[in-house]
């Protein structure tokens, strides 16, 4: 699928033809039509991506996934304190062993390897909520 396949295809989910998002582009006309032969220049493949809100990626054809959920820096923040809620929960608590383990007995790089695993897990968990309930229009 060439790079005007993509951009068609956006323009009929948003119902609108590819001489409109030229207009809106300030492409002149027939400019998109040249995507069926022709890969565009990084600076215009990045104005339609951000028109779209897709990836280059995405245009490109490397990935079938039109947006990368980020977290923000709130996010991070979230997370980290979750983390440290959950570490604190564990800590001292005999009904959350590991092997009959406490955390306070693990040896410190099965600890560490631990905390790793739940922040990543918080990292996903954040990851699929971010993409599952944000509204379209926010992302």
């Amino acid at each position: 699928m060439t790079v005007f396949d993509k951009v068609k295809e956006l323009c009929n989910e948003r119902k609108i033809s590819i001489n409109e998002l030229e207009n809106s582009l300030g492409y002149s006309k027939n400019t998109l039509y040249r995507l069926k032969t022709q890969i565009p220049g990084a600076d215009k493949l990045q104005k339609i991506a951000d028109y779209f809100d897709v990836s280059t990626d995405y245009l490109l054809g490397r990935t079938e996934i039109k947006r990368s959920i980020e977290l923000t820096e709130k996010d991070e923040k979230d997370i980290q304190k979750e983390l440290q809620n959950i570490i604190n929960g564990l800590e001292g608590n005999s009904y959350a062993a590991f092997d009959g383990q406490t955390i306070d007995d693990m040896e410190e790089e099965d600890k560490e390897l631990l905390i790793a695993s739940l922040e990543n897990t918080l990292r996903i968990a954040k990851k699929i909520a971010k993409q599952k309930y944000t509204p379209k229009k926010y992302r």
